[in-house]
């Protein structure tokens, strides 16, 4: 008993030490749960006041976002408002179009009526007149048939037996015409040709083309060049065959002579001796045949050079050096072996064209003016020069033929001959072929529109390509269609006989009728 009292306080102790520690466990979980609440009702405040300020937010947002939409709405409707209104306003603007075009046709509807009433009007006193002309027609004939005692076959038959005579005198006294036309023409060929022999003597006309210019460092050059007693003058002429014009020109030497390749040798003889210094009779010995043979190899590397470009090959030497004096010859300042390389150029394209030997054409083509090289020694014309040159060394009979025919000193009998003319033509009426001079080219334009205007009904004249065409255009009403065709020749009649000029002027008659109506 005294054991279990301890044991029995032991427990009594132990349990209220439990309820004691339960207790004070109770107390600190309502505590932890009391702050665990007021945690949680402070997170639900915060929750509370974080939704209350984002739905504020959401609000004004929302409020913004509906009144920029209902701004965007308004202009909107402004905007198809003002588009009604400005369709509005054009589907009137065009009603009142409408409206007006309505009331112009049917006026023009109305005017239509009038003219045609007025048409069947006129036509109706139209034939009326034409049934009352044919009866007094029916009448006069009747009347004259009985004044002239004949019928109207018989009248008819006579008029035109009197007609048929009028023809015959007309056609009588343009025979005469043509008979004096063709003299004045053939008298004018022959003074052409006269022209152009004088042309090839002739100092003043070829003065141009026959002198080179030597230009000296002083005026006391020209006392060495004449020496003492013009010795040294003297044997520079006798040298080189040319004529040396020493006159009051300042600083400048006149080369003078027909032969080109001995005019170059001259000047260019003097000018090695000027540069020299050294002018006495054997030092221009020495100079002219060195010159001489410089020069000789030049003529014949033109002539070569000429052949290489076309492409032909064969020629004897002679004829290539032949060539290459030509380098030297000019007319109506053209280079004659540009000239004749260029011809040979032509020819071979329209030999091309035509299916024939282009070859042959090129050949004959440069050749065609060979007979300028040596035309101031020999007698006659360049192209039978020429022919007898080529025949001489060994050309074919259709280059030799064709190269006489080029001028028409024998008649073309081949086509080759024809071609070769054509080319020849055109390299040298081809605008910028031939120069002339500023003075005389617009002279020239000038008489070519005077001469043309100075004819009865031509309204305007105009002188264009280079002058080698003028167009004349003529007044419709006074110029019939034979008469245009008359005109043309009168005018190139009237060109002829008072212009001087290269090639040939081609004459344009123009007439034109115009009939201008409005499509309303």
């Amino acid at each position: 008993m005294e054991n279990l009292i301890p044991i029995l306080l032991a427990l009594v102790g132990l349990g209220v030490g439990f309820g004691i520690s339960e207790i004070l466990q109770s107390k600190r979980s309502g505590s932890r749960i009391n702050s665990a609440k007021r945690e949680a009702k402070q997170i639900v405040e915060e929750a509370n006041r974080q939704a209350d300020l984002t739905r504020r937010s959401a609000d004004v947002d929302a409020k913004e976002i509906i009144d920029k939409r209902r701004k965007d709405l308004d202009e909107e409707i402004n905007k198809a408002r003002e588009n009604i209104a400005s369709q509005e306003k054009r589907l009137a603007t065009r009603e009142e179009t409408l409206q007006k075009r309505a009331d112009l046709i049917d006026r023009q509807e109305a005017e239509h009526q009038r003219r045609d009433k007025d048409l069947h009007r006129r036509e109706r006193e139209l034939k009326d007149s034409e049934q009352k002309i044919e009866e007094l027609a029916d009448e006069a004939r009747r009347k004259l048939e009985r004044i002239a005692g004949m019928s109207s076959t018989e009248a008819r038959k006579q008029l035109m037996n009197n007609m048929l005579d009028e023809a015959r005198h007309e056609a009588a006294k343009h025979i005469k015409q043509i008979e004096e036309d063709a003299k004045i023409e053939a008298d004018k060929k022959a003074k052409r040709i006269i022209a152009t022999a004088i042309q090839r003597y002739s100092s003043e006309f070829v003065s141009e083309a026959t002198v080179s210019v030597v230009h000296l460092p002083n005026d006391d050059m020209k006392g060495r060049i004449i020496g003492r007693e013009g010795r040294n003058i003297r044997a520079l002429e006798a040298a080189t065959g040319m004529d040396l014009i020493i006159d009051d020109t300042p600083e400048a030497v006149i080369v003078s002579g027909f032969d080109p390749v001995r005019r170059e040798i001259a000047r260019l003889s003097l000018e090695k001796l000027v540069a020299d210094g050294r002018i006495h009779p054997a030092r221009i010995e020495e100079v002219v045949a060195k010159t001489s043979e410089e020069l000789d190899a030049v003529i014949k590397e033109a002539g070569e050079q000429a052949t290489f470009e076309l492409g032909i090959h064969g020629i004897h030497h002679e004829l290539v050096r032949l060539l290459g004096r030509l380098k030297y010859r000019t007319s109506y300042s053209q280079n004659q072996l540009q000239h004749a390389i260029e011809v040979g150029f032509l020819a071979g394209i329209m030999a091309a064209e035509l299916g024939l030997n282009v070859k042959i054409a090129k050949r004959a083509g440069l050749l065609h003016d060979i007979g300028k090289a040596v035309d101031h020694e020999v007698e006659g014309s360049h192209a039978v020069i020429g022919a007898d040159l080529l025949k001489k060394y060994g050309e074919s009979p259709q280059i030799v033929h064709a190269v006489r025919a080029h001028h028409e000193d024998v008649k073309p009998e081949s086509v080759l001959a024809v071609l070769i003319q054509a080319a020849d033509a055109l390299s040298g009426a081809r605008p910028g072929a031939r120069r002339e001079m500023l003075e005389t080219y617009v002279k020239r334009i000038e008489e070519l529109e005077r001469i043309s205007k100075s004819f009865t009904g031509v309204d305007k004249a105009f002188a264009i390509q280079a002058g080698r065409e003028v167009r004349v255009i003529v007044e419709n009403a006074k110029i019939d269609d034979n008469e245009a065709v008359l005109l043309s020749k009168d005018i190139a009649k009237k060109i002829e006989a008072e212009l001087t000029y290269p090639g040939q002027i081609r004459v344009t008659v123009i007439r034109e009728t115009r009939a201008v109506e409005y499509a309303r």
